[in-house]
């Protein structure tokens, strides 16, 4: 029992390294650089399913110059590695003006 324990906390913690944070821009316009608005997006059955939908452009309230910023943050992370059992997940979306 003890070593099963002690194995399943070693698989753990390497695999604990292995979760990574990304960043993906979008561009509108000429971009922007000061942030304008957050949300955070989720997604159920392990990011297949969308929970709620984020309007970039609705956030950047009719700028025609901005940019996306849609990232995984270490926050991010942190959410799911208690809502990841439950298959939820969720990642950032800023806009910047």
């Amino acid at each position: 029992m003890k070593r099963s324990i002690r194995a399943g906390l070693l698989c753990a913690a390497l695999c604990l390294p292995l979760t990574a944070c990304y960043t993906m821009m979008h561009t509108v316009g000429k971009g922007g650089s000061r942030p304008a608005a957050e949300a955070r997006q989720w997604y159920i059955l392990w990011g297949l399913v969308p929970l709620n939908h984020i309007d970039g452009g609705r956030m950047a309230g009719g700028a025609s110059d901005y940019t996306i910023k849609t990232q995984q943050s270490f926050v991010d992370v942190l959410i799911n590695i208690f809502t990841g059992y439950i298959s939820i997940y969720s990642r950032s979306v800023w806009v910047l003006k």
